[in-house]
Order: C-alpha cells, then structure tokens, then sequence
C-alpha cells in the first residue's frame, strides 16, 4: 500500500488524513465545486474533482470515484463513513479496479447494511434482537398489518444506511401511514432503497455500541462500549466511552455476542455492534455499522490506540496486535458534535459562509474538523461541522473539559448547536450519568430558545461599532492619530444609535466617548466599555471594570458577529423597523436552501392549521412545511424537483380572521 485515495469529505477525510501522513502514505482526495475551498483538499497530496456539488453526481457515485483513483495511481480506498463506506458495491468495484478496500468484503456489508437481513443473521447466531417485523412485502396493507402485531410504539427504519436517516417513531396506529411515507421517501433519497422494517421502541433504554475488530486470520476482538444514548431525531449528539453503568460481567456478556455477531459474517476491519440495553441489564442487537464510526475518538482516547492505522494493518492482511485481547481502558471521553444547525429555530440546517474558525485546545482536548475559514456551508452534505472531545481522569473532569473547551471553540458564520449542547452536558440526568434514549425528548434541554443579547454583550457591539465609524471616518478624512480619534474640545456629544439584533429586534442606544472609554446608555442601564486591544477576530476589552476576552467579527454586508460565552450575537447599526413575521400575512417562505420534494396543496384548496403543505430536503433530512393557521391556497410557487433557497416564497394563503 502505497497511494490511499480517501473516498470523503469533511472532518472524517481530515482524520483518515492525519494517519496516512503520519504512516508515510501518499495520499488523494476527492472534491465537488462545493468543496474546492475545503480542508481535506489542502492536507492531501493530490486532489481530483468529482462534480460540482450533488452528492449523487460525486461523492455517491462509484464510477467516478474509481476513475478518480485510477487516474492518481492509489492503490487502496478508505471510504470513511457515510457516502460509499456501506455500500458493497462499491467495495466490488473497488476490488474489481485492483486496489485495496480499506474495510470489511462486500458480503459483510451487504448482508449487515440490510437491517432485515442482518437481523436474521443475528437470530441464527443466538444474538438477542429487538422483536419486529423484516418481511419483504413492503405495502402499505401489509405493514399496517404488522405494525399491529409489533405493538406501539414502534420504530419505522430504513433497512438500508444510517444516522437517523429514513427512520420515524410511531406512537399511534393513527400516524403510521404517514411515518412510512415519510421514511420511505427520505431513505430512497438518501441511500436509493426504500426497503422499511418495524421495531418494537423501547424506550427508555441506553444505545451502546461495541468497537470491533477483525483480521484475515480469524481473530476477532472488541475494544469496550460507548455510550450514544443522546440522540435528537436518532442521530447522535454526544458519546462518551466508556458506559457510565457499565459492569465487567456486562461488559463481556455484550463482548461476547458483538464478536459473535462479527464471526457470523466474517467479518474484517474495524465494526460496531450497536445493542439497546435495559436498566435490567437486558440488551438486543440493533444493528452493525461496517465502516469506521463517527465517535471512535472516544474510544481512541481511553485505549491510546490509533482505530485508522489498525484499519490500515488489516486491510494488508497484518495480524491484530496480541495484546489487544487485554486492552486497558484509562479515563473517561466525551464527545460532542457540532453541526451547522439553529436550535433557536427548531434545528434547521444552517448554511453560509465561516467567518472565523478557532478550535478549542488545551489538555485532554482534541477537537476533529472539516471545516476552514472562508469555506461556504452548502445544503448538499451532512450538517455537521466538527467534534470536540475531551479525556479525563474522572468522568466529570472529562465533562468539566468539554464543557470549556466548547465554550472555548470561536465558530462565527452558519448557526451552530454549541448552546444545546452545553445545555445537554450541563443537565442534572447528564451529569449523573443518568441519559437514555429518550433522555433529550424527556427534560426538553435541546429546545433551546433565541437568547437576546445581554445588556453588557449590546454596550460591547455598540462600543466596537462605533469605534469601527470613527476609524473609517479618520481613514476617509486623510491622516489622523488615533490619539485624537473621540477627542472635542467640549463635553463629549451623546450619540443616538440604534442596533438590530439576529431576530430583528431593535435596542435604542445612546453611547459617548470620553478619554478612550465609551459610556453606553441601554434603557436605565449605564456601562462603561474600554477597547484594549482588538486584532479584527478576538477582543480585550473593560466591561464595566471587569476585563474580558471574546470574539468579534466585522463583516462587509456592515453587520457585526459578537461571540461571548459561547453565545453569538448578531448586530446591524440602523433604524430599521422590526421585519414582520413572514407567515403573519400568509407567505410561506423556504426556512432554509432545499430541494422540494412534494407540494401537497393547490391553489383554491382550503387548509387548516398544522396541515402538510409541502416537504423540502435539506442536508439529507426532509422537512415538513405546514400552514400556520387555517386559510385557503391563493398560490403555489415552487414545484417538486425545484431547488429553492432561504426565504423564497413557496406558498401564498389567505388567513382566516381571528
């Protein structure tokens, strides 16, 4: 192995990168128009384009991939995770082009890619499943049928792919139908099958998932748990290795059947065994992922061992190591996930450029990025931006950190989940160790309201503000010494100004200066705001006679980003009068850049409040449109197939009085 050509993008392309440098390994990346400014692009030694952005058209489409690695010379794959990593045709086709899939035969994958599939493989092998139903008939009639069986509530999944994609939970008979339409269209989007099977939810119960690893000489090991029990729309938020309730004799009985599971399909490569476990101390398979996982830094961090180089060592036909049948586990990790989303708005993708990017570090800090300044967040790819994780000697310290270390990572551009997740680490059932699945829907500490910016946080804009006028004044007006810049001969002139904030609302201000220091008026609050230093991105500045450190960006549509706490704030200096809620006057607009996947009404129909209007996809997730209050259809401007961006007009309605 000497040319590796890494089939992904983003913070995993980045991780898988970090290895083939350390190992002397030539390495090539692929990328769309959408990526040409992208990390991954710049750290490997070869980059070939793939497209222009649609994922169908590059990162998922196999010819051009192999095409890709031919024309680079590689002589092996990594697929990462996501995209092609679970697709056994691609590995085939991998195999087929001569070179070296870095993960399991195709066999395995096909076999533990199809939930109905792996799941009977797993009943034949003695390990304990969720009871369901992974029939072929796939009608609506028939699923009705055994979704009555199954009982409710009930998990609707996606028998092919992952991360929560295709996957809805059903309370009721009376949501079914809908739930299977709904998962039915986002699978076969998202993984091209719409193949669906039912669970029974059991909820209440901790997601654990075993690390394993298998060579060609058949020695199969795992390398302990994690814990992904905080889960919004089941995709994972935050893990953490190792359980926090795990026992040693739990530990191996789950030990056990994950490597019988792996055994059952002969496996190789780097696996995870994903179980529900109960607080009895039962636990059922729920599935196998046949790739490198999201949150296997944890599980670097507690065994020291590098997870990628391993797969490096298999895909040769090397041995596994002999000591890691006594693998030691030192510490507790914590990992969580950043993603381009706005939880004030309920979680919607969020896009745009990033203004500034300083990761978090210090000790036992490790933060895995894909993203740069500069770069463009599109709507094509997943939403997520970066983990930070954090080691520590105790669980709590390893909170502790990670807590810091968020609070620590400066991210100014698209809106991220920073806020819910300290939010979520801070919770009591968090730091009791107490989290199980239904642990985010039960204390409601995701729902994350907008936070209006402080009194002190708007003293700060409007000091940097108009600091900001008087240097650009001084540079219009020719030379002058800042010395002089707020000097009068006079007592310093109030100065009447008003700041708009990220959801419009407007704060009136009057601030002066007088020897350097900026007296800000807000309502019947007084502050006093010094700017000692300020290099364009960070901040130290006297609030009030306490000093402080923060980020501050000048953007050049004139709007300033303040990031204080961990919090962002946007600010505009103009009268502007508060825009008004779209929807108050019946105009649906697109909340954020999508394709339409259906329009479910017509102009001259009649709705009520709640009711479907549309569906757009975005990021992979699709997004239900409803109307906002009882009205009829007036008109319909977007059609499926339509690629829409933020705050285009899709439906206009004329809103019943009262």
């Amino acid at each position: 192995m000497q040319t590796v050509l890494v089939a992904n993008r983003g913070e995993i392309a980045c991780r898988i990168l970090h290895t083939l440098r350390d190992r002397g390994l030539r390495s090539v990346a692929v990328y769309t128009d959408a990526d040409a400014a992208a990390p991954h692009v710049a750290m490997a030694d070869t980059a070939i384009r793939i497209g222009a952005g649609p994922i169908a058209d590059s990162y998922l489409n196999i010819k051009v991939v192999i095409e890709a690695a031919q024309a680079a010379g590689a002589d092996a794959v990594h697929p990462g995770y996501g995209f092609l990593s679970e697709n056994p045709a691609f590995a085939e086709a991998v195999d087929a082009a001569g070179m070296t899939f870095i993960g399991p035969p195709a066999a395995a994958i096909r076999t533990m890619g199809d939930k109905a599939l792996a799941k009977q493989a797993m009943q034949a092998a003695g390990v304990p499943c969720v009871p369901g139903y992974d029939g072929q008939s796939q009608d609506q009639a028939a699923m009705v049928a055994a979704a009555e069986q199954v009982g409710f509530p009930l998990m609707v999944k996606a028998s092919a792919g992952g991360g929560g994609r295709g996957m809805r939970l059903v309370e009721a008979a009376a949501d079914l139908p809908a739930a299977l339409d709904l998962a039915r269209a986002e699978a076969a989007s998202a993984f091209g099958a719409d193949h669906l099977i039912l669970e029974r939810a059991l909820q209440g119960a901790r997601h654990v998932e075993f690390q394993v690893f298998a060579d060609a000489h058949g020695r199969v090991v795992h390398l302990a748990e994690r814990d992904c029990s905080v889960q919004r729309r089941h995709q994972k938020v935050i893990e953490e290795a190792p359980c926090p309730v795990m026992r040693p004799d739990l530990r191996a009985r789950m030990g056990e059947a994950a490597i019988a599971a792996a055994r059952a399909v002969e496996y190789r490569g780097a696996g995870t065994i994903e179980f529900l476990l109960a607080d009895d101390g039962t636990f059922y398979f729920l599935e196998m992922n046949t790739r490198l996982q999201v949150e296997h830094p944890v599980t670097e961090l507690i065994t020291g061992l590098d997870l990628v180089a391993l797969q490096l060592d298999v895909a040769q036909g090397l041995p596994l190591p002999p000591d890691l049948e006594e693998v030691t586990l030192s510490g507790h990790a914590i990992e969580a996930r950043v993603y381009a989303e706005d939880p004030a708005a309920g979680y919607l993708p969020s896009t745009g450029t990033v203004a500034l990017w300083r990761p978090a570090s210090g000790a036992g800090v490790r933060v895995d990025g894909g993203i740069s300044e500069g770069q463009i967040i599109s709507p094509f790819y997943d939403p997520m931006l970066a983990k930070v994780v954090a080691w520590g000697e105790t669980r709590e310290i390893a909170r502790q950190r990670l807590m810091r270390a968020l609070a620590d990572t400066a991210l100014i551009g698209p809106n991220s989940n920073i806020p819910a997740l300290t939010a979520i680490l801070s919770h009591p059932d968090f730091v009791a160790g107490n989290a199980t699945t239904t642990f985010l829907a039960d204390s409601g500490c995701d729902r994350v309201e907008h936070q209006p910016a402080s009194s002190g946080a708007t003293a700060l804009a409007a000091a940097l503000t108009l600091r900001a006028a008087q240097r650009a004044a001084a540079e219009r007006a020719g030379y002058l010494s800042t010395e002089l810049l707020g000097w009068t001969s006079g007592p310093a002139p109030d100065i009447p100004m008003t700041l708009s904030g990220p959801r419009d609302e407007e704060t009136a201000l009057r601030a002066r200066c007088e020897d350097g220091v900026w007296h800000v008026t807000r309502g019947g609050q007084d502050h006093a705001v010094k700017i000692l230093a300020y290099d364009g991105t960070q901040v130290t500045a006297e609030l009030d006679g306490h000093s402080l450190r923060f980020w501050a960006i000048h953007r050049a549509d004139g709007e300033l980003a303040v990031q204080l706490s961990g919090q962002v704030w946007r600010f505009r200096s103009q009268n502007i009068r508060a825009a008004r809620d779209a929807q108050a006057d019946g105009r649906i607009m697109a909340p954020m850049p999508g394709q339409v996947m259906q329009i479910d009404v017509a102009a001259g129909r009649t709705v009520h409040k709640g009711q479907v209007l549309a569906v757009l996809e975005a990021m992979k997730m699709q997004h239900q449109i409803v109307a906002p209050a009882a009205g009829v259809v007036l008109e319909v401007n977007a059609a499926p197939g339509e690629q829409v961006t933020q705050g285009d007009l899709l439906i206009a309605l004329e809103l019943e009085e009262g």
